[in-house]
């Protein structure tokens, strides 16, 4: 049995500045690889690297508070009493 894979390439143009394109060609030469080669591979390494990026630190936005020490924050009618005191005095 013999299996046959068939690879679709897609050419495409792009345009370097001159400085570049010379270190694109430099580098790639310095690999033993086609210039062309070398775009591929490098694009391909950089599109991996940034899927495997850590997402950015969730980051958790609060606000500054008049609660005292000592509410307890499970039991929010704590906190009704504790802004009532605030408020109006503790009478």
């Amino acid at each position: 049995m013999v299996h046959v894979v068939i690879l679709f390439t897609m050419r495409t143009t792009i345009s370097l500045d001159d400085q570049l394109a010379r270190q694109v060609r430099r580098e790639a030469a310095a690999r033993g690889m086609s210039v062309s080669a070398f775009i591929a591979k490098t694009l391909d390494a950089e599109l991996k690297r940034r899927d495997r990026a850590v997402p950015p630190p969730f980051r958790l936005v609060t606000v500054r508070s008049r609660l005292r020490p000592g509410v307890d924050l499970d039991r929010p009618g704590a906190l009704d009493a504790e802004d009532d005191k605030t408020r109006f005095g503790s009478g």
